[in-house]
């Protein structure tokens, strides 16, 4: 998936102020029947047996309508193989309107709320889905997951029921299929000019206490120069989002991109709220001392991606944050040609107090909310086999990243593709006179997410490769337990969720850069509980006892 497109959604989510997980968790199976509603007269174009493993194939030509997420990287085209082959495949057309990704978020709400929403609704990030529950708009898709024997498989063999338990809303139900990850698939973490770490006989770091000895050590060799200077700043509610999130990680606490309101305090068996946690506290004065000694560019936190990075080839900085495809496509590929013998490489998270950790829950990725008008269509029970097929089946999804086997790629074993000569992915190719997301539609973010490691890995260069697999054997934190706010309730969290988070960031920020000392902590946790803190954290421990009383 272009890494562009998915951050960008992930700022939005943020930037919506939404509650997390909170509210939208409760008990169940995932097998809620039909919701007492008769299927037998919406089975036109259904396969009459169908399976794990199937093919899912209609048995009539049948169309259905899709909002299309339009990446800028590989704009939508109508004769991509993808949409014939998917045709041949399945007996289904695709009937798609794009919509410009950056304009994805509002135009998705518009015409949801107009009622003019395709029936089929990708690229929706858990928690999106919230805001189009009560006007019915949206199918509640945990009542017919029962006709989807692949996602149900899947979340049953990779223990991700907590997880999906976690998307329902406070009548029980879920309305997102999310994307299923097997694994945890880590996104970011910092990159260093490894040519300069060996001139100077310095290792690469492993902790973040080793991290600060490495920026000292840059810093007196290069007194002129902050060896830190970091991106993702803008465009973004959390400025250094990335920075935060994996920071955040190793000290066990959600902070930045991934920051939540509340947290689940195992020890203490309640909600705690982030940003007035001791561990919260331990980040923002890891990052206050970086500041304070000058080994971190205070406009990290302002400066645009671009400044960022021309910094670094520019070596006016040694490390700056980084995602696989930035690694290799834009820190490598442009320090290869500004600075002769110039080598970076992307370390693991380095750990910290919470030791080998991933936070929970990030085995769900964006999904797909589908039309409540899609149950009007005698074509019901059809439609939902051919999304579970296509999203959900180890074939569906192989089919949706690399495409036609001989055609697109060859595959020497599971896991194992290769590009046909003439074909690029983002960038494996760069003289290749074609492009497997821009010619052929296939590795689209729209189809492709999730799934076994195998597939997911699949698309790994030799640095992802080294990154993932040092990541995925780290402990995934659990989940949150469930608590469900009423809709009263909800209200109520809502009013008080964002002026709080903003609170959190704009004071956050004030404490890394020294613009307020560290000595007022307890002025500003006496702010917090001004803007009604405590009232707020108090509504989700009454909603998680709640649940446990009534559910054991």
């Amino acid at each position: 998936m272009n890494h562009n497109g998915r951050l960008s959604r992930r700022q939005i989510l943020a930037a919506a102020g939404f509650i997390g997980l909170a509210g939208l968790t409760a008990c169940g199976s995932g097998d809620d029947g039909d919701g007492g509603k008769d299927l037998s007269k919406k089975r036109n174009g259904a396969m009459k047996d169908y399976r794990v493993g199937d093919q899912f194939k209609a048995t009539e030509p049948l169309s259905f309508s899709l909002l299309h997420n339009d990446n800028p990287v590989y704009p939508m085209k109508g004769d991509w193989l993808f949409w014939k082959e998917l045709t041949r495949r399945t007996g289904v057309t695709l009937e798609a309107t794009p919509v410009p990704l950056s304009d994805y978020e509002k135009k998705r709400s518009l015409l949801i709320g107009a009622g003019d929403a395709p029936l089929l609704i990708p690229k929706t990030y858990p928690g999106a889905e919230t805001a189009f529950v009560s006007s019915g708009a949206v199918l509640p898709v945990s009542e017919y997951v029962h006709l989807m024997p692949h996602f149900q498989a899947k979340v049953k063999k990779w223990r991700l029921q907590p997880e999906v338990d976690s998307l329902r809303q406070s009548d029980g139900r879920y309305y997102l299929l999310p994307g299923l990850h097997e694994k945890v698939k880590a996104g970011y973490s910092l990159a260093f000019r490894t040519d300069v770490l060996e001139r100077h006989g310095l290792s690469l770091p492993t902790t973040w206490d080793e991290v600060y000895q490495v920026f000292r050590a840059l810093k007196e060799e290069y007194p002129d120069r902050y060896p830190f200077s970091d991106r993702w700043s803008t465009n973004t509610p959390f400025p250094a989002g990335a920075l935060f999130q994996y920071l955040g990680q190793a000290y066990g606490v959600r902070a930045g991109w991934s920051y939540l309101n509340t947290s689940w305090d195992a020890e203490a068996e309640k909600f705690v709220f982030t940003g007035a946690t001791d561990a919260y506290r331990q980040v923002v004065e890891y990052l206050h001392t970086l500041v304070a000694e000058k080994l971190m560019d205070p406009e990290s936190f302002t400066q645009t991606d671009d400044e960022a990075v021309k910094k670094l080839l520019a070596q006016r900085s040694f490390a700056i944050s980084a995602n696989p495809q930035e690694l290799v496509q834009n820190y490598r590929y442009n320090l290869g040609k500004q600075v002769e013998g110039a080598t970076v490489e992307m370390i693991p998270v380095p750990l910290g107090p919470a030791g080998p950790v991933v936070l929970g829950g990030s085995r769900l990725e964006n999904g797909m909310m589908i039309s409540s008008k899609a149950l009007d269509g005698d074509d019901f029970v059809a439609l939902m086999q051919f999304v579970d097929w296509l999203w959900y089946s180890d074939a569906g999804q192989e089919f949706c990243k690399w495409g036609v086997e001989n055609v697109t790629h060859t595959r020497s074993g599971p896991g194992a593709y290769e590009l046909k000569p003439g074909i690029s992915l983002m960038g494996s190719d760069p003289d290749a006179p074609e492009d497997l997301q821009k010619d052929f539609g296939f590795s689209n973010g729209v189809f492709a997410y999730g799934g076994s490691w195998a597939l997911v890995s699949s698309s790994f260069g030799p640095d992802e490769k080294e990154f993932q697999d040092a990541m995925a054997g780290r402990e995934q934190l659990p989940v949150d337990p469930p608590h469900p706010l009423r809709a009263e309730e909800q209200e109520r969290a809502t009013l008080w969720d964002t002026p709080l988070k903003d609170h959190v960031t704009q004071n956050t920020l004030r404490f890394a850069l020294g613009k307020r000392p560290l000595s007022e902590w307890d002025d500003y946790l006496a702010e917090l509980r001004a803007k009604n803190m405590d009232q707020f954290i108090d509504l989700h421990n009454q909603a998680h006892e709640r649940f446990r009383k009534e559910n054991g």
